[in-house]
């Protein structure tokens, strides 16, 4: 691929093109909002002049409503010899385009698994999809061609190709994306109205459970409205284990011995399945999770703080699988919980002892 057309200039186009202008690729950039493309072009992300004649690869990166009309011009313009597009749900813009008429031998749909809550092309990055799934929805019609120019895109993004059905597709990123999101927005609307106090005690397993809340509520409009129907079987068996947990709840209020018995028998049933559907969520490098072990040590808020906790771990020749932080309310210091290999935790921290850092025990 020596040219590509990246149509949207929003987080995710940028980031690819991005990627691509890193790898030596020309990337020309078109997007609604001119303003936008130039912006993006200002990144480094290419160039918001148009081609002379059609690019290899057009990438088009608009929201999920409007994929299929974009493309369809796109098309019909005959700017690249190959299209994709990156929207988040699949079956739906293909549908369209067929609806159109629309010779597709020369597209293929795709997905980048990767994000962020930011959205626009100052939040992108060229190395957002490195090490994520990247998923391809070919059929029988898609050009061997185009299947190869999305596979040097997908690796000149640094991702890991993942082949699906489109419609598979869509299940699964209803189930790991989108109903989770609406979830933590509910989880996280609980606190717009709460006690002061009340917010102030929050630690991280509330900021890690509403985390993805923040994200912009148009762009996942778009998102849920073209996929709702799989969203909406999933939350249905969500309400339905949201009911019998809170009868579980009000039966462990209840005088009765055999009703309270009955109450934790229910809250041990949820708490013992999300512990059995937690345990499948793919660990590091996509590969099987693993138990680590959790050095936690006390920071102040300053500068070079995590730098100098990392060299010293290395100097001790100990790698940090990964690392969290807490941060204490009102004050301006934390607690870094680094993760490591079980037989390296008593290593850590004798090393970070010696060197002067308070290791919480």
């Amino acid at each position: 691929m020596r040219t590509a057309l990246v149509i949207g200039t929003g987080l995710i186009g940028t980031s690819a093109a991005l990627a691509l202008a890193q790898r030596g690729v020309l990337v020309h950039l078109e997007d609604h909002d001119p303003g936008q493309a130039r912006t993006a072009a200002a990144l480094g992300a290419g160039t918001d002049e148009a081609p002379e004649g059609p690019v290899d690869l057009a990438v088009v990166a608009a929201p999920p409503a409007h994929v299929a009309a974009v493309l369809a011009d796109a098309m019909r313009r005959g700017v690249a010899r190959g299209y994709l597009d990156v929207a988040s749900v699949k079956g739906g813009p293909r549908r369209e385009l067929e609806a159109l008429g629309l010779d597709l031998s020369a597209y293929i749909g795709t997905h980048p698994m990767s994000g962020r809550e930011k959205s626009g092309p100052l939040a992108a990055t060229g190395d957002l999809f490195e090490g994520r799934p990247w998923v391809l929805t070919p059929t029988r019609d898609t050009d061997t061609e185009v299947l190869n120019l999305a596979l040097e895109l997908v690796s000149h993004c640094r991702a890991l190709p993942v082949v699906m059905d489109a419609d598979a597709h869509d299940r699964a990123v209803a189930l790991v994306s989108h109903m989770p999101h609406l979830v933590s927005s509910l989880v996280a609307a609980r606190l717009e109205n709460a006690e002061e106090a009340a917010v102030r005690l929050c630690g991280q397993g509330i900021r890690d459970v509403t985390r993805i809340a923040a994200s912009d509520p148009r762009m996942w409009i778009d998102i849920l409205s073209a996929n709702p129907g799989p969203v909406a079987d999933l939350l249905t068996d969500v309400s339905a284990d949201l009911e019998e947990t809170v009868r579980a709840l009000r039966a462990l209020q209840s005088s009765d011995e055999a009703k309270r018995r009955d109450g934790v028998d229910g809250i041990e049933d949820v708490l013992r399945r999300g512990n059995a559907g937690q345990v499948r969520v793919p660990g590091k490098h996509g590969a099987a999770p693993r138990a680590y072990e959790v050095v936690a040590v006390f920071i102040d808020d300053q500068p070079g703080q995590l730098a100098r906790i990392f060299a010293d771990a290395g100097r001790a020749g100990v790698n940090i699988e990964d690392v969290r932080i807490e941060h204490a309310t009102g004050q301006q210091a934390g607690l870094v919980q680094l993760m490591v290999e079980p037989k390296s935790a008593a290593v850590l921290s004798a090393a970070l002892t010696e060197r002067g850092w308070a290791i919480r025990q």
